[in-house]
Parts: C-alpha cells; sequence; structure tokens
C-alpha cells in the first residue's frame, strides 16, 4: 500500500523526503518544501494512519520505514536525501539503519533515538472524548480542545485531525487505536543493528530541550559522523517556529 504524498519540484532533480511527526501531516511541511523545491525535487507525505494516508493495525516504526522504502521505489528512486521530524525523525534513523543504501543524506529534527516521557496523553484524551458528531464549526473544534491543549498553536495542530462528516459534525482523519496502541513504541528508544556512516545531522530547536548532551554518546555509537545545529528562538516545530533560520542550515547541509 502506498501512502498519500505530495511532490514539489522538477522531476529531474535530486529528491528529498520528508517525515513528520505524530498527529502530524504532510501539510504541516508544506512552506519548507516549497522552498527546496527551488533546488529539489521534495516528496512530503502522511504517515499510515495519519492525514490522508491508509489505516492499519500495525503502526510500528519498521512498518513506518518499510513504507518510506515503497514509496521510494514507486518513485524510482534508489537513493535520496531524507528529512525526519520528531516520530518522522525516529523513522528516518531507523530506516537509515535498515537501508543504508538508500539514503544520502539523513537529518534527523529535534529527536534523539531515546526512550521520552509520554508528553501526549491530553491529545489522545482529547481525540478520545470529544463528541465530534455534535461540533458544527472549526470555533466550537478548538474550544472543545481548549482543556486539553492550553497552547492555540498546539489546538490548531490538532485541529487539522479533524474533518468534516458527511452526516453532519465532524470526525478524526487519524486511526486512533492503532496510533495509541503504539505509543510506547513511538515514544521508546531504538535499537539499532549498524553504524550508519554516511552524512547524518541533528537540527535542534534552541528553547526545545528535546536532544541533550547526555545523548550524543549513544547517536555517535550509530551515526559516528552526526552533527548538531542548533535554531535559535525555537522549540520543538524548529521549522515552524524559525523557519528562515531552519532553510539556511538546510540549504548549508545539502
Amino acid at each position: 500500500m502506498l501512502v498519500n504524498h505530495k511532490i514539489y519540484g522538477a522531476e529531474n532533480t535530486k529528491p528529498i523526503y520528508i517525515l513528520h511527526g505524530i498527529f502530524g501531516m504532510l501539510d504541516n511541511w508544506h512552506n519548507i518544501a516549497n522552498h527546496l523545491s527551488n533546488q529539489f525535487r521534495v516528496i512530503t507525505f502522511d504517515a499510515r494512519n495519519h492525514g490522508k494516508s491508509f489505516h492499519h493495525d500495525d503502526c510500528s516504526y519498521r512498518a513506518m520505514a518499510n513504507d518510506l522504502k515503497t514509496l521510494m521505489e514507486n518513485m524510482n528512486d534508489k537513493e535520496a536525501d531524507i528529512i525526519g521530524h520528531s516520530m518522522g525523525g525516529k523513522t528516518s534513523l531507523l530506516f537509515a539503519d535498515m537501508y543504508p543504501e538508500m539514503v544520502k543524506t539523513l537529518i534527523a529534527v529535534d529527536i534523539a533515538p531515546k526512550q521520552y516521557h509520554p508528553g501526549h496523553l491530553e491529545y489522545f484524551r482529547a481525540f478520545r472524548e470529544i463528541d465530534f458528531s455534535q461540533i458544527h464549526s472549526r470555533r466550537e473544534a478548538e474550544s472543545a480542545f481548549l482543556p486539553f491543549a492550553p497552547d492555540m498553536g498546539v489546538r490548531q495542530f490538532l485541529l487539522k485531525n479533524l474533518e468534516a462528516d458527511a452526516n453532519g459534525g465532524y470526525k478524526l482523519k487519524i486511526n486512533l487505536p492503532a496510533i495509541e496502541n503504539y505509543y510506547e513504541e513511538i515514544i521508546g528508544g531504538l535499537e539499532f543493528e549498524n553504524a550508519f556512516i554516511k552524512s547524518t545531522h541533528f537540527i535542534l530547536g534552541e528553547k526545545s530541550g528535546y536532544l541533550k548532551e547526555s545523548d550524543k554518546p549513544f547517536i555517535e555509537q550509530h551515526f559516528p559522523t552526526a552533527c548538531y545545529h542548533t535554531v535559535s528562538k525555537a522549540g520543538h516545530w524548529v521549522h515552524a517556529d524559525n523557519p528562515s533560520e531552519f532553510l539556511s542550515i538546510i540549504n548549508q547541509i545539502l
């Protein structure tokens, strides 16, 4: 099965694949992809169980890495630059371990291959407990999310997971049970079988804290060429918080 995807740029340019984070979708990367398409062919896509991609009970990192492989093969791309954010970053790191010959440059955005605390539990609650069939406008939906997500930016991000229901009200695009069943793996640490020796870069948000100095020895054990870049005035959503500096770093790398 092929994930839902979008292509930017000219067909004969070098490919970049971009992987989003949990509860995200390809649209989250539209502005970045649009800018990069001046020099590259950029492919953004919805991870399985997200956006408009297919739903499947398996939401493991190995399955998501194989979805990227299938997409690249469908595009006849034997090798590409890979950019992955958060959950997509972990998928990218595992993909590089599984299929190193298919990766030219690996860029993980604000993530380390380690165990994280469960920071999305309130969002799962919101998706489970809000009766979306009784909501009739985006404003109502935002108000319903308020107790679970006080930050407006987070609410706007979560709202992208809703779509109008033909029977009235709204419904979820995401396959919530599958994502929730694999949540421990999604926030868990990764295990690697090999050392990936090609160009590898980690881009961090200055105000994020998702990747710490203490994470670097484990990273460099499996990604010995790892370089680190910090985007100023940016939190976890680095590409949205400071897109110009983020793009400048991407262009320097590639």
